[in-house]
């Protein structure tokens, strides 16, 4: 995705669509700064050339090679925050798993049968409950409405 040249004062908010991009290159616009968050689910970017006034998205630590040259900051290779040797491995709840989220991001997947808030919550929802009882209710009140408003409708 070349992004160069473009006169963007700040990062295209439909950037984040574009998470499937391999190679971005924001080279030669005044942009103030690049959040990090704006890289969010750009798990694939293998290359990623900003202006030399800036820093790589999730710092130099979020890739295995950065290299500067006269006008452009390159970016290259992303690694994987979840399993670096640099600082302590990402914190996620029991039952969750660090997974890569973008450049220096991550995010934390439930396992198994496990979902919710914090991955505390085991099975699935109880759909035939929840069914039967809104059903339920919905038949009741459905007849309750007939049985009282039917006399009105007969009414000339």
């Amino acid at each position: 995705l070349d992004l160069s040249n473009c006169s963007l004062q700040s990062v295209p908010p439909g950037l984040a669509e574009a998470t499937a991009a391999i190679v971005l290159d924001l080279t030669e616009n005044p942009l103030p700064a690049v959040p990090s968050a704006s890289f969010r689910g750009f798990t694939d970017l293998q290359s990623l050339a900003v202006p030399l006034a800036l820093e790589c998205p999730g710092g130099s630590d979020a890739w295995q090679d950065v290299t500067v040259d006269r006008s452009s900051r390159l970016c290259q290779e992303q690694r994987n925050p979840c399993n670096s040797s640099q600082q302590l491995a990402w914190p996620c709840p029991e039952n969750s798993v660090c997974a890569p989220d973008g450049p220096g991001l991550v995010q934390c997947l439930c396992e198994g049968p496990f979902h919710g808030y914090r991955c505390l919550r085991e099975d699935t929802f109880p759909m035939l409950l929840f069914g039967g009882i809104l059903g339920t209710a919905t038949v009741s009140l459905s007849l309750l409405l007939w049985g009282t408003q039917r006399r009105k409708a007969k009414s000339p």
